[in-house]
């Protein structure tokens, strides 16, 4: 069946159970054409299990698959991974033992001569900084080694879609940045669709062209990294995009009082909890300018390019965490003045776990 939706992939109404728990439930999400969406959630929300529909390794109880406009899955039916024409790497690598890394990374290029398989094949493994291991077989490799291996195998025949799931996580921090760069690079070179899973906001954002942010089997929020980051839908998504500081206040007037002044609480009825919560990036050491909050420096920790300063707010004892320049960086026990950008404090209702 062909859909007039040229779309490379398209979830509909999906949900999926194991042992009567629902890991994904009436999802619907859709990856363009040489679009690259990130979706983005804490370990056990079920973006692993939505992956894994998409490839074709677990089917539908509900809902249906459409890849490139093609139904590849419904309940009861489904095509296929290996007819789907996409490529995957997973977690666990799922590398041949019995094949040398190069054979690994051609395996997928069946269709070409050898000469060709080869020059191809070592041109993924430069990409990936793995020439030299060409010769050696899985099991000599280390977990980044492996995983490596797998996104160049994944990228060899240039699928129209790829599904990657977790792919950067095994490897060291400089190294990781590299890789992710010139995947990138190479993804937007050949227009390859992509979705990729991950539980790091920061690689969701780098990465993506849209990110769809899940919990509990179900997407919340789906926007381009920076409108999330702007205007989070909830309180679960504004602390998971990264680091957050989180004041309480009681609604009076249709407004949440702070330190900083009061700040509206649409929708929410006076007399009910608010979390307020504030970026460490949006509190700024303001030397004494009107509107400004006093506090004490309690500690500094230097990041090399920026330092979280750790204030104590004067009055009312609570601890916020700033995020400044390394050039203005106070010391411990110093006296200092907080002015707050309102454009990066969000008001939510009260949750349990909104410590500071």
């Amino acid at each position: 069946m062909v859909d007039r939706d040229d779309a490379a992939l398209v979830l509909e109404g999906v949900s999926h159970a194991y042992d009567g728990l629902r890991a994904v439930d009436g999802v619907d999400l859709r990856v363009g054409m040489g679009e690259l969406v990130g979706l983005l959630g804490p370990s056990g929300c079920g973006k692993s299990t939505l992956l894994r529909l998409a490839a074709g390794l677990e089917t539908p109880q509900e809902g249906r698959v459409r890849i490139a406009g093609r139904e590849v899955a419904r309940p009861g039916a489904s095509v296929p991974p290996e007819a789907r024409g996409v490529g995957l790497v997973f977690q666990d690598y799922a590398l041949f033992p019995h094949l040398t890394v190069l054979d690994n990374v051609a395996f997928g290029l069946r269709d070409r001569r050898g000469t060709e398989r080869r020059r191809m094949a070592m041109d993924m493994l430069s990409l990936v900084g793995m020439v030299g291991v060409a010769g050696r077989y899985p099991h000599a490799l280390s977990g980044g080694e492996q995983q490596r291996v797998a996104l160049a195998r994944a990228l060899a025949p240039k699928p129209a879609l790829l599904l990657l799931d977790e792919p950067f996580s095994g490897l060291d921090i400089r190294l990781r940045d590299r890789v992710r760069d010139e995947t990138l690079r190479v993804l937007g070179e050949a227009g390859i669709s992509t979705l990729i899973v991950t539980h790091d906001p920061e690689e969701a954002m780098y990465m993506a062209d849209r990110i769809a942010v899940m919990r509990a089997g179900r997407i919340l929020q789906e926007d381009a990294p920076a409108a999330i980051y702007r205007a989070p839908a909830d309180g679960f998504i504004a602390r998971f995009l990264g680091d957050i500081n989180c004041l309480h206040a009681t609604v009076a007037g249709g407004k949440a009082p702070s330190p900083f002044g009061c700040f509206p609480a649409k929708g929410v009825a006076d007399g009910a909890r608010v979390d307020l919560l504030i970026r460490p990036e949006g509190l700024t050491l303001a030397d004494g300018e009107v509107g400004t909050v006093a506090a004490t420096v309690r500690a500094v920790h230097p990041l090399g390019h920026s330092a979280i300063v750790v204030l104590r707010l004067d009055g009312d004892g609570r601890d916020l965490r700033a995020r400044v320049g390394a050039g203005r960086m106070p010391a411990a026990g110093e006296r200092v003045r907080i002015g707050l950008d309102r454009a990066q404090t969000f008001v939510f209702p009260c949750t349990e776990s909104g410590g500071g």
